[in-house]
């Protein structure tokens, strides 16, 4: 009896096993995600992508999709009062070390205001919040910002990308543009995008 118990719960357990990795695959797909990459082409509602990592992604653009223009701006544009974003990684001394800023726009403020984990890079963080001092120190500007749940001292260097966002339409959407767009999977598996992040005069959006 034993071995009949031991060679039947085998099985059980590698269907459980099994599941259990679908349903999370299953979580992981329906939550809404991005996309970065290049714009390969349009066809009517639909933008056909060739993301950073080499896939080939297909989003049906909705009829409220919203796109917005990436430009370079200046260090010194950043001003107390500034509300920014950062993605940020931590440095070795244990601070936050911003590989990217974002201004935005006064009409934006407040958008996505707080303090969490990001994608772009592995233990990067992504916060968004208001500049309420700026130090030139040794190694470039450190940044003091505050949000509703509390603040963070960010370091960024004189190399740090620094951008913000203007006006812009679908006809930006031409191949080779550099996007990233918000991606969503709809219930037949097909993805669809409501905000597209262009780079202007071929630049890469950092963020």
């Amino acid at each position: 009896m034993p071995v009949h118990r031991s060679t039947l719960t085998r099985p059980i357990l590698a269907v459980a096993m099994v599941v259990a990795s679908s349903l999370c695959a299953i979580a992981q797909q329906t939550s809404p995600s991005r996309v970065r990459g290049t714009v390969e082409g349009v066809d009517g509602d639909v933008l056909y992508v060739k993301s950073r990592s080499g896939e080939d992604v297909k989003l049906r653009m909705t009829g409220d999709m919203r796109v917005v223009g990436i430009i370079k701006i200046s260090l010194a544009d950043i001003k107390v009062g500034s509300f920014i974003g950062t993605t940020t990684v931590p440095g070795p001394d244990g601070g936050n070390n911003a590989i990217e800023v974002h201004v935005f726009p006064e009409e934006m403020r407040g958008t996505g205001e707080g303090s969490r984990p990001f994608d772009l890079r592995p233990n990067s963080t992504m916060t968004n919040a208001t500049v309420a001092e700026t130090v030139v120190g040794n190694e470039g500007h450190i940044l003091n910002i505050k949000y509703k749940e509390g603040e963070k001292k960010v370091v960024v260097s004189p190399d740090t990308p620094v951008v913000t966002y203007v006006p812009a339409d679908k006809s930006e959407l031409k191949a080779g543009a550099k996007v990233i767009a918000a991606m969503k999977m709809l219930p037949d598996g097909s993805f669809e995008t409501n905000r597209v992040s262009v780079g202007r005069d071929g630049l890469t959006p950092p963020m």
